[in-house]
């Protein structure tokens, strides 16, 4: 065997045994990347959840009045447990005489948070205002503030975390773009401004949104 032949064959091993290191480390690669991807929905999902469990805090901790801008998007998934905690809280705090006020998009699909918090007892208001699209917040006793942050621009885009800020200074400038935010309709406003538009009747709109179809219609009744 002559020393070319051996040179080939021992290039075609070290070939293929960097074929086969190249493979593996693809392989390892993708395996790396999805357990990073997981631990970022893990992360994702515990800053929602601390979000959510400041915002139940601070509302089970007001004295008079809760206010705040919010998405108002169709709770999926785990939000769903925790939009019916927050409603479960704002039943107790209407009871108690606590102001509960917010304020939405004008976007039909919101018309169900919407008649699920005024039914809880909440004043609900919807707004096309620029502020209603580009902040979500919570105002509790003109004292404190819980800022959502989400996951990136626009109003679709779900909250990843929050802040939450005890200054009055801070409270009292968004409580006031709250009082100043124009064209802002309540929630039987603008479920009559939907049918205007649509043509559509109650038992139209609770069918689309997914809407207790009674519970709406005795609630625009009252």
């Amino acid at each position: 065997m002559t020393i070319e032949t051996i040179l080939l064959l021992l290039e075609s091993v070290l070939l293929i045994a960097t074929i086969i290191l190249l493979v593996f480390s693809i392989r390892e690669g993708r395996q790396r990347e999805h357990l990073l991807l997981e631990i970022g929905k893990a992360t994702k999902i515990l800053t929602r959840q601390e979000y959510f469990l400041s915002v139940l805090d601070s509302m089970i901790n007001a004295k008079e009045e809760v206010s705040g801008c919010i998405t108002g998007r169709v709770p999926s998934g785990d939000d769903k447990q925790m939009t019916t905690d927050i409603i479960d809280t704002l039943e107790g705090l209407t009871k108690k005489g606590v102001r509960v006020m917010y304020l939405m998009p004008k976007f039909p699909d919101r018309l169900y948070l919407g008649y699920l918090y005024t039914k809880a007892g909440a004043e609900v208001f919807y707004s096309s205002c620029l502020m209603v699209h580009n902040m979500r917040f919570m105002i509790v006793d003109d004292s404190s503030v819980i800022i959502g942050i989400p996951e990136s621009v626009g109003e679709m885009q779900a909250t990843k975390k929050g802040y939450r800020i005890p200054s009055e200074g801070l409270a009292m400038i968004l409580k006031n773009y709250l009082d100043t935010c124009e064209n802002k309709t309540s929630f039987k406003g603008y479920v009559n401004e939907v049918m205007q538009q649509t043509g559509a009747t109650l038992q139209h709109i609770a069918r689309e949104f997914q809407i207790d179809e009674e519970g709406f219609k005795d609630l625009m009744k009252s």
